[in-house]
């Protein structure tokens, strides 16, 4: 974890005692009671219970932004609402990079098993994003549904757009190709992600095997 990565200063734990949550606090407020705190930064929320049970966590570009929209309290599934009605705080850690976020988070779910992750996880109507490794040239793409082909799944995210947002994040930071594998084999040409700065076009020989393979497995977390 880089020095980047610590919690908001000064931490919720110890600010002065006219600033500090409300113990009585408790879901939307005890969210809303955060959201004031919290910067126009990157970096990873956790929803924590009752008995300090970790319920979620979650990355953002804007803590701020991604934070204000639990507070709003509209607009989500009854698995999320459930989870702001059962929160008694939340514990924050701001990062450099909106990947840095997205790699802290990713780890965190899988150490913490927070419950509302695994349960989202569970449901197959949530979208996960998938790097398919049963093609020679590894492809990102956005899954939802039955795990049916070889590779690694990250995930669930709660919304199509959380998806689309992370993807995004993902091609600027690897350069890996998101097309279907017609498109790849019928290409002669890179294509307009390749002109954005999103794919190394690896199927017009822009980088070779190794020079792919090299961003493939940086971006596969183990």
């Amino acid at each position: 974890m880089s020095g980047a990565d610590k919690p908001i200063t000064p931490p919720l734990e110890h600010l002065p005692a006219e600033d500090a949550p409300t113990p009585a606090l408790k879901g939307i407020e005890a969210i809303r009671d955060t959201w004031k705190r919290l910067p126009m930064k990157p970096g990873v929320y956790r929803m924590i219970g009752a008995d300090g049970e970790v319920l979620y966590v979650g990355k953002a570009k804007s803590l701020k932004n991604r934070v204000g929209q639990y507070a709003q309290g509209r607009g989500h599934t009854n698995a999320i609402y459930r989870m702001i009605h059962q929160t008694m705080s939340m514990e924050i850690i701001v990062t450099a990079t909106e990947t840095e976020a997205l790699l802290l988070e990713t780890n965190m779910i899988k150490r913490l098993r927070p419950r509302y992750n695994v349960l989202m996880r569970d449901d197959k109507s949530f979208p996960y994003i998938a790097i398919r490794t049963d093609h020679e040239t590894p492809v990102l793409q956005k899954h939802r549904g039955a795990k049916s082909f070889k590779g690694k799944f990250y995930g669930p995210f709660a919304s199509a757009g959380a998806v689309n947002r992370t993807l995004n994040t993902l091609q600027k930071a690897f350069l890996l190709r998101s097309c279907s594998d017609s498109t790849f084999s019928g290409r002669t040409r890179p294509c307009m992600l390749y002109q954005i700065k999103r794919c190394s076009a690896p199927c017009t020989g822009l980088v070779n095997d190794g020079e792919y393979a090299a961003p493939v497995k940086d971006a596969m977390i183990s």
